[in-house]
Formats: structure tokens, C-alpha cells, sequence
């Protein structure tokens, strides 16, 4: 900084303060005073002469006393504060954006460069999660420099600021807004009026929403468009819809958990950005209270288990009947005497069958309380998409065994007629180990079978089966005797239990098992738990735009899975097994969008950040969040589409905008602010000069007086 400047003042520091302190000094000083107008007045009211001379003694005393003098400081001139704030969000980067302000930025930087004494404070607004937080960089800026020095801020950006409410409401110094864009940009975006979080399995839900257009919407685009949702990359709706009016969309989720809907319109030529015409929506399908009927054959240790797995789960309601009488049974009892309720079978498996999401048969045999058409009716069930389970005892190798009815093609064994009454280890086999509904039990014995402490109980009787070729066989007895299998059958479930021991586990007979987690794990398997599906694909998203790819399969390997992204761009993912029927591999995705992941029949989306982020949620440009800053502080608004303005220093007070010859400029403020850098002080009379002064008055008073005498 160039140049000082000296400036002087009086003083007064009492030259007893060293001895008495400041105050007592001060005190004194004002006593010493008032004596001497004391003094003189009372000499002047009895007419002594020489009372003023004696009076103006007293006075220089106490001004003596203060200790007058001359304080000089020295004092430089401090250069003017220039915020300039560029926005460089991402709505920034759309066509001619960047380059105006590149282009703005250059030619004021210039101008600075050559103003005296001006510093320049360059703030940069990127984006951040919540979008281009303009009015929070701006009030930390503003707050940031002494007022005193601030001579202005020019803000460079679209407008476009995703906390308006934090923007300043003055500034101590014009604030001059330079907007991007051009009076003829416009643009269509997907605005979701409503959506929801959840949604059932199977029941429409609404999606509402409407199309918005903003900025100078050319004739020849204006009409009807035609929206589509996608699931999965699958077309799940199509509508015909006109920009402004709001649609109710269905949607019908067939799959629980999340699921992705990506909602778009077709993308326009002159569009600022087309990334705001989709809209991606992840609902989570959920089911709407089970409904399970446990039928039980006869009463039995494991039918206590059943039904308390089942009540305890609040999202299940159960509808539980043991056959207490059969038919076959004759004591002579009369029927109204019986406090009994019967079998409603017709109404159960005939007219609501399709209410149930599983049917149960505990030890149930064929006693001629199911006719023929309705085992026929429970199979067409299975093949429809629901689900049977059977948890088989002796019963199972009989004559009477439901696997000899209409049902026996669908189940995943049939019995060879043998009940093996010894005790059976339980153990899990390779295909057990990988599928969902058996891999990582607790306790689960070795492959080679060698039990250990820990280590699962026995169950003491299983019947023998002959498994069907598509059957999976995930646990197995002694001598590798089928004890748990699965299986597929058209679009339903059906699960077997060849035993009526699990109950064992539940009593620690032997150590006991995971008895409940075995048991819930296939009854919600039968029930297509997204979690126990044992070919599925799961997507998660990770920190820096990552996508974890889980192929959970029964297979040893797996080939790698196709990956497509929000442009259609395409790439492959190679899985490593990370676990018994787990294969992971990840993805870092270039930019934010849907992407979906597909192998086989099988396809999962994920939205990575949002399909249209927030900074291209609006792209025209506006300068309505700045208007009321501009104003308040006396700045202006200009369009950088009309030119660049000029930079001029004006006086505090004087307009901050105009036009001149060379067309329009913008002015900030000289401000002229210095600061102190030094102080000199010297007494106003030396010590001396005070005793002659002093002296030469009293002097004067006692010659008066001695001439009055005379």
C-alpha cells in the first residue's frame, strides 16, 4: 500500500498516574481545580486584590497536574475488497454457460487488475448434495470482509440456487448479478406431485405427477406427449399426457422389496438438457399380511411349534385346523354334541383358496376329509404362484399318503414306503450350504459330517424319499437319506420336511438346532421372500458412485452380467464368489442415472444419485432468487447474453449502473479506508517551562498585592 498519513490531536495523561494510578490522578487533578475556583472566589467576594493571578496559579498547578501534550499518529490507505462469486454447478456446464463466464471472468479480472489499491476475492460455488448453495457462499463472503473496504461483489451464475432462503437480504456494498443463459432457452422436465414409499405386492398404486416446461417454449413442441414407466427395463405403462395437467399413473409391483420405476418423456430438439425429462422412484413392495392355513393331521409335539412360529410373526394371519375326529372314527358320540367346528373344506380349498399365500400340512394323511378335485385344485394353486409346505411323519410312507393324491406330481419326493426309526444327524449338503434358506445356520456340522460340541442335535426318526430330478436337496440324514428339499413347480412353491422331529431342536434334545430359524426360513421361501430367492440379483450403492453387484445362484459359477446406464451405454461386470452361492462384483458408475444389471431371465435397476439430479431440476436461467440482494444493496441485474459490462469506481451514494458510450458498466464503491500503523506523543510544555510559567504568575499576584499595600 502506497503513501501515509500524520494526523495530531490534544491529550491529557496526568503525570501522577505512575505513582497514584490513573483514576486517583484524574481525581486529583479535578480538586486541585475546583480549590483554585474555589479560592479565587472567595478572594474576589472579599476583595483581596491580586485573587485572579492567585486563581490562575492554582489552575496551571492542575493543568500541570494533567499533563497536557500532543499526540500524533501515522495512518495508510487500505485497498478496496472485490468479491467475485462464479458459479461453476453443474447447471453451468449446459450449452454457452461456460463460456460466458469464462469469457466475463477474464475481462473483469483485467479491469481489477489495473485498478490501484483493489484486491480481488475469487469464491468458487460448486455443487454439493444439496444442490448450488448460492445465498450460503454469498452471506459467508459478505460477512467474511470488513465493511469498511468492501467495494462491491459480482456474482457470475445462472440463478439457479437451491437455498434461496440463506441468501443475504443487503450487502454494505452494491452486489451485481451477471446472468447466463439467453432469453430463448427452455426446457421440459418430469415434476413428481406425489409418490408413495411402500406399496403391496399384486394391488395398483398411483404415481402423480406432471409435466412442466419452462422458458420459450417453441409452438412446434407444445401438445400431448406420451410418458412411459419402466421397471426393470421392462415397459410396465404408457400414457398420453399434456404439459401443465397433472396424470395419475398406476403401477402394479409384482416383486418385493425395492423396486425402480423409472418414469420419462421423449427428449426434444432445442432442450436445454434432457436429463430432467426422467425421473427414477424406488418403492418398496411390500406383502399385505400373509395369510397362512396350517392343517394338522393329528395332534403332535411338532404342531405346537408350527402354530407358536407362525403366531409369534405379527405380519401373518393364521388360520390353524387339527383334525381331532376323522370320519373313520365311530364312539357313538351324536354330532350336535360335539363342541366341535368342521372342516370347512369346500370353502377353503375350492372358493378362497387364492386368499392363502401358504398351506401347511402337519402329518396329514388322506382320510377321506379332502375329495379328490380339491388335491387337484391345490396343485393348480402351486402352479398359479402359491405355495405348500409338508412336514411329513410316518403318515407319509402309508397308503394314505397325500403323496399317493392328485397333489403327489407337484411335491419335490415321493415316499418309498420305509420310516427309519434310528437316530439322524442332520447335516447340509453342497447345494444346502449355497441356498439361501439353509446357508449359514448356526452350528451347521462340517462337510465331512464329525460333529462337535456345538453342533446340531439329532433327530430320531425321517422317512425315506425318492427326491425328483428338480428337486433341491438342501439337508440330509444319515447315508445321505433326503431330509429337507425344495422345489419349483410353474409359478409356486413347494417345500418338504421328510420328519416330524424338528421339534426335537426346540426342546435341546442333544444340544438342539436352530429349529425356529430353519422353520421360518422355509416357510418364507415358499412365500418368495425377495431375501431367500436362491437365483436373484441384488444391486447396492456405495460411496464415489459405486454399485455392488450379489448374484446369488445354486451354481458353482457364474459367467459376468451386462450392465446398461441412463444412456444406453453398456458394459460387463465379472463376479467373484465372495461365499457359499454368493458372487459379488462392483461398478463405478461414470454419472449419476439408472442403470440396470442383467443375467439370464433376471434384471435389477438402481438409481445412482437421482435420475435427474437436483442441479438440472430447473435449467433456465433466473435471476428472481437475486432480485431482492441486488435491490437492498443497490447492485443491478445484467445479462451477459446482452455483452459484458464495464467496471467504474464510483463515490459512496452515487449510482452503481448505467450506460455510456461504450455501452453499459456497473460501479463499485471507492471506499478510501486506512488504518492506524503508529503514535507519537510529547508533553505540550517541558517540566521547567511549567515551574516558570507557574512561577512568573504567582509572581505577578504578590507584586499586585505588595502595590496595593504600598
Amino acid at each position: 500500500m502506497n503513501g501515509s498519513l500524520a494526523w495530531g490531536a490534544f491529550v491529557l495523561d496526568p503525570i501522577l498516574a505512575p505513582l497514584i494510578g490513573p483514576v486517583a490522578a484524574g481525581w486529583l487533578t479535578i480538586i486541585v481545580a475546583l480549590l483554585a475556583v474555589l479560592a479565587t472566589a472567595l478572594a474576589l467576594w472579599r476583595g483581596l486584590r491580586g485573587a485572579w493571578w492567585r486563581g490562575l496559579a492554582l489552575l496551571l498547578i492542575a493543568l500541570a497536574l494533567a499533563g497536557p501534550g500532543l499526540q500524533r499518529g501515522m495512518a495508510r490507505p487500505l485497498s478496496d475488497i472485490v468479491l467475485l462469486v462464479d458459479d461453476r454447478s453443474a447447471s453451468q456446464s449446459l450449452p454457452g454457460r461456460a463460456a460466458a463466464s469464462d469469457a466475463a471472468l477474464a475481462q473483469i479480472e483485467d479491469q481489477l487488475a489495473r485498478w490501484p489499491d483493489t484486491e480481488i476475492r475469487r469464491i468458487t460455488v460448486g455443487d454439493s448434495e444439496d444442490g448450488t448453495l448460492l445465498g450460503a457462499t454469498l452471506s459467508r463472503a459478505i460477512a467474511a470482509e470488513p465493511a469498511n473496504r468492501l467495494a462491491g461483489t459480482i456474482v457470475i451464475s445462472d440463478g439457479l440456487s437451491h437455498d434461496a432462503g440463506s441468501m443475504p437480504v443487503t450487502a454494505p456494498a452494491p452486489v451485481h448479478f451477471l446472468q447466463t443463459g439467453t432469453p430463448e432457452d427452455w426446457d421440459r422436465r418430469i415434476v413428481i406431485d406425489e409418490a408413495p414409499r411402500f406399496a403391496l405386492i399384486d394391488k395398483p398404486t398411483t404415481i402423480r405427477l406432471h409435466i412442466a416446461d419452462e422458458g420459450a417454449l417453441p409452438p412446434a413442441v407444445a401438445g400431448p406427449l406420451t410418458l412411459t414407466a419402466r421397471l426393470d427395463g421392462e415397459v410396465i405403462a404408457s400414457v398420453a399426457v399434456t404439459p401443465g395437467t397433472q396424470v395419475e399413473l398406476p403401477v402394479t409391483l409384482k416383486t418385493a422389496g425395492p423396486n425402480v420405476v423409472l418414469i420419462s418423456v421423449d427428449t426434444q430438439a432445442g432442450e436445454l438438457t434432457g436429463l430432467n425429462n426422467q425421473a427414477a422412484l424406488t418403492i418398496n413392495a411390500v406383502r399385505d399380511r400373509l395369510r397362512v392355513l396350517l392343517v394338522s393331521g393329528e395332534p403332535n409335539p411338532g404342531e405346537r411349534t408350527w402354530r407358536n412360529l407362525l403366531k409369534s410373526d405379527a405380519n401373518i394371519d393364521l388360520i390353524h385346523f387339527t383334525i381331532l375326529r376323522p370320519p373313520e372314527k365311530f364312539d357313538g358320540v351324536p354330532v350336535d354334541e360335539l363342541a366341535l367346528i368342521a372342516f370347512p373344506t369346500r370353502e377353503l380349498f375350492m372358493e378362497r383358496i387364492e386368499d392363502f399365500d401358504l398351506i401347511i400340512f402337519d402329518r396329514y394323511r388322506m382320510r377321506g376329509i379332502l375329495l379328490p378335485e380339491y388335491y387337484d385344485n391345490i396343485r393348480r394353486y402351486v402352479e398359479n404362484g402359491g405355495a405348500v409346505l409338508v412336514s411329513a411323519g410316518p403318515e407319509f410312507a402309508g397308503v394314505d399318503s397325500i403323496a399317493r393324491s392328485e397333489l403327489g406330481p407337484i411335491l419335490p419326493a415321493r415316499p418309498t414306503g420305509r420310516v427309519i426309526a434310528t437316530p439322524q444327524l442332520p447335516r447340509l449338503t453342497e447345494a444346502g450350504r449355497r441356498h439361501p434358506v439353509t446357508a449359514g445356520l448356526p452350528g451347521a456340522p462340517p462337510e465331512d459330517g464329525t460333529p462337535s460340541e456345538d453342533s446340531w442335535g439329532r433327530w430320531l426318526r425321517m422317512i425315506e424319499t425318492s427326491p425328483a430330478p428338480d428337486s433341491t436337496v438342501a439337508m440330509v440324514g444319515e447315508d445321505d437319506q433326503p431330509l429337507l428339499m425344495l422345489r419349483r413347480q410353474g409359478e409356486g412353491r413347494v417345500a418338504l420336511i421328510a420328519s416330524d422331529q424338528i421339534w426335537l431342536w426346540g426342546r435341546g434334545f442333544e444340544g438342539g438346532g436352530p429349529q425356529l430359524d430353519l422353520m421360518r426360513r422355509v416357510a418364507h421361501w415358499s412365500m418368495k421372500e425377495p431375501e431367500l430367492e436362491e437365483e436373484a440379483l441384488e444391486l447396492r450403492g456405495l460411496p464415489g458412485q459405486q454399485i455392488e453387484v450379489t448374484r446369488r445362484s445354486l451354481r458353482e459359477t457364474v459367467g459376468p452380467v451386462s450392465l446398461t446406464g441412463p444412456q444406453g451405454q453398456t458394459a460387463e461386470i465379472t463376479l467373484q464368489q465372495s461365499g457359499p452361492g454368493q458372487f459379488t462384483g462392483r461398478f463405478t458408475a461414470p454419472e449419476p442415472g439408472l442403470y440396470t444389471v442383467r443375467q439370464d431371465d433376471l434384471a435389477r435397476s438402481i438409481a445412482v444419485g437421482p435420475a435427474a439430479p437436483r442441479e438440472f431440476d430447473r435449467t433456465v436461467a433466473n435471476a428472481a432468487d437475486m432480485a431482492g440482494l441486488t435491490e437492498n444493496s443497490g447492485g443491478s441485474i445484467q445479462r451477459l447474453s446482452d455483452g459484458i459490462p464495464d467496471l467504474r469506481r464510483v463515490a459512496a451514494g452515487r449510482p452503481t449502473e448505467g450506460r455510456g458510450a461504450a455501452g453499459r458498466w456497473i460501479g463499485l464503491i471507492a471506499r478510501d479506508a486506512e488504518t492506524v500503523t503508529g503514535l507519537s506523543r510529547r508533553p505540550l510544555l517541558p517540566g521547567w517551562a511549567w515551574l516558570c510559567l507557574i512561577g512568573g504568575v504567582m509572581l505577578a499576584g504578590w507584586l499586585v498585592e505588595g502595590r496595593r499595600r504600598a
